[in-house]
């Protein structure tokens, strides 16, 4: 199936779909329309070859003419209009049409996330098979509950009607006997006459006093439906969102809060239309101890201050603060733009473009010694509207602000001696508004989650730390001195953050065993680690500037740019210390390895494996961690696929046989290997003597095609360069590129042999 079709059949992951196409950077009816021819081009090479990016991008313009051809015919007059309008916008890649195929490139890879996404949501549900039965017994009960107001409110309206005819009855009754005039002869009947009218009124006042103490019952049942509404489910959402905001795969969507408020909403104000005609009923028939005059006007002022917190409650934030692309939400930098959307929870069509959002920051900005003020710029006001959503709602989509530092400090007195490092300040970004509708006015205001105000590039990771702990544990949203006196995270709550961030980059989260090496990195050795807390400081402070969010990020960077698919298959171990690594491959048969992260170096992945001694005993192996510079070479998989050591006898041999625990390695890597290897070795490692004694162990040699990456480990260290010359038996650290026959060096080498090779080999290139 087409991947357009297979995207149009989504269940869950529409939202994200409509989200991607959210702009007019690449308009989602352009790529239903062209969809197939779409599909079947070489974008990605479009991208770096301009002649064929002219020829795709001519292409395009002559399918968005037959479109518009087709549509002329069949009279679809908008249709014509929007596609006209697209192959206007797409006249400005005329100079640069690569620029348009990699766009085209870009949304196609999202494409294929969401599709990922889909394929994988059935792993991410053990996270949250706890907590559905009792979201879905929730959502039931407060349907019932809606349902069940519905059903009294239709009562209340029969109600009404019949109020109003029993009124109508008795005034028309008692003006009949006021126009009779004259007294009547017959006192029994005058007496049976007025004995009428007076059980008319009684049974008048009577109904008018059981209206007004059901409309007292709805009243209460709405206020209890409002504090289910704003005090659990809302409150649910945020803290959803918040969790969402660091990776947590929880739904936000918010939909079925619109239906819900808009509900009690338009109750709401039916319960007012039901008091105003009260007062018409009042009007028109007046007595001695009026139950409506006594009691509607406190009634009255419920209703609307009910109504009042419906509404203030039902502006929020349904998109945070970001920059795109970034790695998430919450963390802007100044003179960059960034996107945000604002949503009202009560949909009334008739407010359609007529509710004007405004935008501004930190009103009320804490007076702190270094505190940064900033200014939003760009267009800081804009319309609700039903048209910026794809599901309907009334949106504000804010997509061109910008912040810029107001060069005066804070304002007045400082009162606080509170010392914030930059990526330690929070700031909120306000949203206003006023509500009116038939006769009912009322001022909206919502405010971001804190966001991190950065200034260059090198504040992203530590931002980013800042904005992992807050949305962890803060349950104050607007808590923007959180990081004066910051808590501790307990390992539980911890660890599962941990796992979100591997779950959203890489759709695998962390397993018991992986979290557990990490709380032994954390705490040292524990029989449980429940009770256990990590302090700020040792989060992103301790050890500075290789801090543990700085190692652990690293390796998040690097599995999600180079390693994703190896992740996911589950491949890589990963987070495993080198103790276990080594008591798990001594248990197992020659050739067995081992993918982990390395512990030392940031962003590094290496693998160890178990030969058999002379003697009979096992002994692990390690190499050198490889980091994203070897791996933007050569595809790790290569790495594994083509790694050699030469054995004594100087053959080359890979020792890598078995994925732990006994998986063969093709089997595991099969599917990810090239054709072509690009040459006969593609990695090989060489034992290197010199006349007297070893002054080299091995060297590791990459290949492919004509270029070779040559690094040496020397005994009992780490990875060290070849030396360009020798002193005192020390060599220099470093790592060369160079043009060199592989077979050249498929013997064993002496330090002559290696003073010659750097005489012979002159184009070396030391990075």
């Amino acid at each position: 199936m087409a991947q357009w079709e297979r995207l149009r059949n989504l269940c869950d992951g529409k939202q994200q779909l409509h989200e991607l196409y959210d702009s007019d950077a690449f308009p989602m009816d352009v790529r239903h329309y062209l969809s197939a021819w779409i599909e079947k081009q070489e974008w990605q090479r479009a991208a770096r070859d301009h002649a064929l990016a002219m020829v795709l991008f001519q292409i395009l313009l002559e399918n968005l003419d037959i479109q518009h051809s087709r549509f002329v015919q069949e009279e679809s007059f908008l249709l014509q209009h929007n596609i006209r309008r697209y192959k206007q916008n797409f006249q400005k890649y005329q100079d640069d049409p690569c620029a348009l195929a990699s766009t085209i490139q870009c949304y196609l890879n999202k494409e294929k996330e969401i599709l990922d996404d889909e394929e994988m949501s059935g792993k991410v549900q053990h996270l949250r098979v706890e907590q559905e039965p009792m979201d879905m017994s929730s959502q039931q009960d407060l349907d019932r509950k809606i349902t069940s107001l519905r059903n009294e409110m239709q009562r209340m309206e029969h109600t009404m009607i019949c109020l109003e005819e029993q009124q109508d009855e008795f005034d028309f009754k008692y003006q009949i006997h006021k126009l009779e005039g004259e007294p009547v002869a017959d006192e029994a009947l005058k007496k049976d006459q007025v004995k009428v009218l007076q059980q008319l009124l009684t049974k008048l006042n009577n109904n008018k006093k059981s209206t007004l103490s059901e409309l007292k019952k709805l009243l209460d049942r709405i206020e209890e439906l409002i504090s289910l509404l704003v005090n659990r489910e809302l409150t649910d959402w945020q803290r959803r969102q918040q969790k969402s905001c660091i990776g947590a795969p929880d739904s936000i969507c918010l939909d079925q809060l619109e239906k819900w408020f808009t509900c009690v909403a338009v109750c709401l104000f039916q319960v007012r239309e039901f008091f105003s005609k009260l007062e018409e009923l009042v009007e028109k028939v007046s007595y001695d101890n009026e139950p409506v005059k006594v009691q509607k006007p406190a009634l009255e002022r419920r209703a609307d201050q009910l109504l009042k917190d419906l509404l203030q409650s039902s502006f929020v934030v349904e998109s945070q603060p970001s920059m795109p692309p970034a790695k998430g939400p919450l963390v802007l930098r100044t003179n960059l733009q960034f996107s945000v959307k604002t949503r009202l929870l009560v949909k009334f069509p008739e407010l359609n473009h007529s509710m004007k959002v405004d935008v501004s920051m930190d009103r009320e900005a804490p007076r702190v010694k270094g505190y940064r003020r900033f200014n939003v710029l760009g267009s800081t006001s804009k319309a609700l509207n039903m048209a910026e959503s794809h599901s309907g709602g009334m949106v504000a989509d804010f997509r061109h602000l910008t912040l810029k530092e107001q060069k005066s400090g804070v304002s007045g007195k400082v009162i606080s001696d509170i010392s914030l490092s930059v990526t330690e300040e929070l700031h909120l970004i306000y949203f206003n508004t006023v509500f009116e509708l038939k006769g009912f006015s009322v001022e909206l205001q919502a405010s971001s989650l804190p966001v991190v105000i950065i200034s260059n590039s090198s504040q992203q990771q530590s931002a980013g730390a800042s904005v992992l702990w807050f949305n962890m544990l803060s349950q104050n949203p607007k808590d923007v001195l959180f990081f004066a006196n910051t808590p501790a995270a307990p390992w539980p709550q911890f660890g599962e953050m941990l796992s979100w961030q591997f779950l959203s980059a890489t759709k695998r989260g962390l397993d018991a065993a992986h979290l557990e090496m990490i709380a032994h990195r954390l705490f040292g050795k524990q029989s449980n680690y429940d009770t256990c807390k990590v302090s700020w400081s040792k989060f992103n402070k301790e050890s500075a500037p290789d801090t543990f969010y700085v190692w652990f990020d690293g390796i998040l960077v690097l599995v999600k740019t180079f390693l994703e698919d190896l992740w996911r298959e589950g491949l890589i171990m990963g987070f495993v210390s080198k103790g276990k690594e080594k008591s798990l491959l001594k248990k197992q048969q020659r050739g067995t390895f081992l993918l982990r992260f390395s512990e030392s170096v940031i962003g590094g992945i290496t693998f160890s494996w178990v030969e058999i001694t002379i003697t009979g005993e096992p002994d692990v192996k390690t190499v050198q961690p490889f980091t994203k510079v070897d791996l933007s070479q050569i595809p790790f998989h290569e790495i594994i696929r083509n790694f050699q050591i030469l054995e004594a006898d100087n053959v080359p041999e890979n020792p890598l046989l078995y994925l732990y625990p006994n998986t063969p390695k093709d089997e595991a890597f099969g599917k990810y290997y090239t054709e072509k290897t690009g040459g006969n070795v593609n990695v090989l490692l060489l034992l290197v003597e010199s006349a007297s004694t070893p002054l080299f162990n091995t060297c590791s040699l990459y290949h492919s095609g004509s270029l070779l990456l040559l690094s040496v480990w020397s005994k009992g260290q780490s990875r060290v360069s070849m030396p360009a010359q020798h002193k005192d038996m020390m060599c220099t650290m470093c790592i060369m590129f160079f043009h060199i026959d592989v077979y050249a060096l498929s013997h064993r080498l002496t330090e002559a042999h290696f003073n010659e090779m750097f005489t012979v080999h002159s184009s070396c290139q030391f990075l």
